[in-house]
C-alpha cells in the first residue's frame, strides 16, 4: 500500500477537482473569475521558475531534483497546491453547496497531505531544505 499511497493522492485530487468542475453550475464571473485566474497565473509563475523534469505530479521527488527558491517560491513552498486552491476556491464561492464544501474540504486535506508527503522527503533529500523552511510559509505568505 505505501508504494501506491502518491499515486492514490493524485488521484484523489484531480478526482475532487472534476468533480467540483462537474458539480459547478456555472463559470465563474467578476471577481471570482479574477481568483479563479489568480490561481491559474501563481502556477504559471511557479512553473516559470521549475524545469520542466524537476518535479513529478505525485509527491516524489526525482533523483536529481533541484531546490526552487526563486519567484513564487521565494514566499511559499507549495504554490502549485495553492493555484490549485485558489482556483477550486472560486468554483466553490461561485456555486456553494454541501456537496461541493465537503469536496473543497476534502481536497483541501489531500493537497496538505501531498506536502506533507513532499515535506518530509525534501528534509530528507536536501541539506538546506531546513533553512528554506524557516525562511518561507507551506501555502499562504506570511501566514500559514
Amino acid at each position: 500500500m505505501r508504494q501506491y499511497y502518491p499515486h492514490l493522492l493524485v488521484v484523489l485530487q484531480y478526482g475532487l477537482m472534476a468533480l467540483m468542475f462537474l458539480f459547478s453550475k456555472s463559470v465563474p464571473e467578476g471577481w471570482l473569475l479574477g481568483l479563479f485566474m489568480l490561481g491559474f497565473l501563481l502556477g504559471l509563475w511557479a512553473m516559470a521558475h521549475n524545469k520542466i523534469g524537476n518535479f513529478h505530479i505525485r509527491p516524489e521527488l526525482k533523483t536529481d531534483a533541484v531546490l526552487v527558491t526563486t519567484g513564487v517560491y521565494r514566499f511559499v513552498r507549495h504554490p502549485m497546491y495553492l493555484s490549485v486552491a485558489l482556483m477550486m476556491l472560486a468554483l466553490l464561492i461561485n456555486t456553494p453547496s454541501p456537496l461541493e464544501y465537503g469536496f473543497f474540504s476534502a481536497l483541501l486535506l489531500v493537497l496538505y497531505l501531498k506536502a506533507s508527503r513532499e515535506e518530509r522527503l525534501w528534509l530528507l533529500y536536501h541539506q538546506g531544505y531546513h533553512a528554506y523552511r524557516k525562511k518561507t510559509r507551506l501555502f499562504l505568505p506570511f501566514l500559514l
